[in-house]
């Protein structure tokens, strides 16, 4: 197994791409930490992860926006661990608004969690993995984040910033053989896209070449990539899963 007792960490778990990857580390032999703000989805996906034979996770139910919950988390977590060997900054929002109608209260909390979110994990799962000098920190981006969409200028925006705290951090902790990288998934098939119309749909997947939506479970392959000892010498990069999407 590729992942056999490695300590993986992950926000946004509960559901979508953060479930998908929480299963398929887990297929591998990871350690899990799972973390949202459900417990009660946590607690189901835990379950499905000993379902398939596999050690059930370490369950933090926590406010990933709210710094002091953050460094309450870790406490939690260095109480059953003493390394962390991957961090997956999963957990994220999607809101839409024209530009005239974009309110303060949407900007603040699409970043709190989009953004601020991300940078506190870093910044506590560096410390852990800078012991060890080893580790490897994965920001879930968006390919909205490299192209932009029409309604989306806050989350763009937000998922542009990980790709620029990603670049600066891989930088600053390379010394520290600690990887750095971000995902930017396309059109992927969640519970997100389930509320678009079927004109909508069909619109956004006749704009991928491979005709198709993604899935979790394509995302969740290169988190287990980039969680791994295949890909020890990729920092810094910005890996689009996207089907060949052209906007």
């Amino acid at each position: 197994m590729l992942l056999e007792n490695k300590v993986i960490w992950i926000t946004g778990a509960s559901r979508g791409i953060g479930k998908a990857s929480a299963l398929r580390l887990a297929s591998e032999g990871a350690l899990l930490v799972l973390a949202a703000r459900d417990e009660a989805k946590l607690n189901e996906t835990a379950d499905e992860i000993e379902q398939q034979g596999c050690s059930r996770p370490l369950v933090l139910p926590y406010d990933v926006s709210n710094v002091q919950s953050v460094k309450e988390a870790f406490g939690m977590f260095l109480k059953h661990h003493k390394r962390l060997d991957a961090m997956v900054n999963n957990a994220g929002i999607l809101e839409e608004a024209l530009l005239p109608m974009i309110t303060p209260e949407q900007v603040d909390r699409i970043f709190a969690i989009n953004v601020y979110a991300t940078i506190y994990h870093m910044q506590y799962a560096s410390r852990i993995m800078m012991r060890n000098k080893s580790g490897s920190i994965i920001n879930l981006s968006s390919i909205i984040g490299q192209a932009g969409k029409e309604g989306l200028t806050v989350y763009g925006a937000s998922k542009a910033a990980i790709v620029g705290a990603t670049l600066s951090a891989s930088k600053e902790l390379a010394p520290f053989n600690i990887r750095v990288n971000a995902i930017a998934p396309g059109f992927i098939d969640t519970d997100m896209v389930q509320t678009l119309s079927e004109q909508k749909y069909q619109e956004r997947v006749s704009a991928i070449k491979m005709r198709r939506a993604g899935t979790p479970e394509e995302v969740a392959n290169t988190v287990v990539y980039l969680s791994s000892e295949l890909s020890t010498y990729v920092t810094g990069q910005l890996i689009g899963v996207n089907g060949g999407m052209l906007e």
